[in-house]
């Protein structure tokens, strides 16, 4: 049931957009009066638990880099399927974060700057941070547990091509403990992991702001949606030639990047498909709480301009009840 509130943009021809048609167009009017100057401050005083989490998972994260993965017993005749070249990336780590995080977060601020908006700037930026932090947590705690070797395992472990096995037939590598160590790190991919996560997560959004499933049949729009998809794709397929990672890797990073992806997003926005998908709850929240407060103010103003007409009516003897 929650799987299928995540990824049911093939039910966007339901009668989800047919209850309230006008209502996510007219509250479209209120946008620009949220700022960063004007609510940026109590936004972000309002979810300070939030950031105070993502920096207790910074922590974490940072932690489980310093943990020696399980060192799975390496045998002699599985040498064979782990004797592939020892390559360099062809997506180097340093610029994962460069695509995955920062790229989304230019894209966040082109849309702030078009529609003023610090609820759909906040909660962006908020949902891409705890994506592709959980995302790393749950990759890297799996990766310490499962210990599997790299494709590249026998280069890291035999450096020089000369085998060196213990009694029971394990390998007694004599490489660089690092390289060894990250060698053990194969199951699932990180790079694969985090690009699905951070440019998933950017795919749904675009989804949401250029209405992707509004019936109106613009492929254009779709191809917006896949471009990121098919950026995590290609890295994805990079780490199998380079072989850093068997196919298996890939594609358990792919499902945990794009689950944890959907989660994340959902926890702030609607479905992409909805009416209202193009922003945060909490805008709507905010824009309720406005109409609220100008129909308030409107009733006392007009109450106000009715009791001077009651006075002088007593004053003066008259009565306004009909006779």
């Amino acid at each position: 049931m929650v799987f299928g509130s995540l990824f049911a943009p093939l039910k966007f021809w339901g009668n989800t957009q047919e209850q309230e048609p006008q209502r996510g167009r007219m509250q479209e009017i209120d946008l620009g009066i949220h700022t960063i100057r004007s609510h940026g401050g109590g936004l972000a005083s309002k979810h300070k638990h939030d950031w105070i989490i993502l920096v207790i998972l910074v922590g974490i994260e940072i932690g489980l880099q310093l943990i020696s993965p399980f060192y799975r017993y390496v045998g002699k005749d599985m040498m064979t399927d782990l004797k592939y070249p020892f390559n360099d990336n062809t997506v180097p780590i340093w610029s994962v974060p460069i695509y995955a995080v920062l790229l989304p977060i230019i894209v966040f601020l082109c849309f702030y700057m078009k529609r003023t908006c610090v609820y759909d700037l906040h909660h962006s930026v908020l949902g891409l941070l705890f994506t592709v932090l959980i995302t790393g947590i749950i990759t890297d705690s799996i990766k310490l547990a499962t210990g599997r070797p790299r494709p590249n395992f026998y280069w890291r472990c035999f450096p020089d091509g000369k085998e060196v096995y213990d009694a029971l037939g394990g390998v007694v590598c004599h490489g660089e403990p690092g390289e060894v160590k990250e060698g053990h790190k194969s199951f699932p991919s990180g790079h694969t992991s985090w690009s699905f996560a951070g440019l998933g997560f950017l795919s749904l959004y675009l989804s949401s702001k250029v209405k992707a499933f509004n019936r109106e049949g613009h492929v254009a729009k779709l191809c917006i949606v896949f471009a990121p998809l098919l950026a995590a794709c290609l890295v994805g397929i990079s780490r199998v030639d380079d072989y850093w990672h068997h196919w298996q890797d890939v594609f358990a990073g792919a499902l945990i990047g794009l689950f944890v992806a959907a989660f994340c997003y959902r926890q702030f926005y609607p479905n992409p498909y909805h009416e209202e998908g193009w922003g945060p709850y909490a805008y709507f929240r905010a824009a309720q709480e406005r109409g609220s407060q100008q129909n308030g103010d409107a009733l006392r103003t007009m109450s106000l301009q009715v009791e001077p007409t009651s006075l002088e009516n007593m004053e003066s003897g008259t009565s306004t009840a009909p006779r």
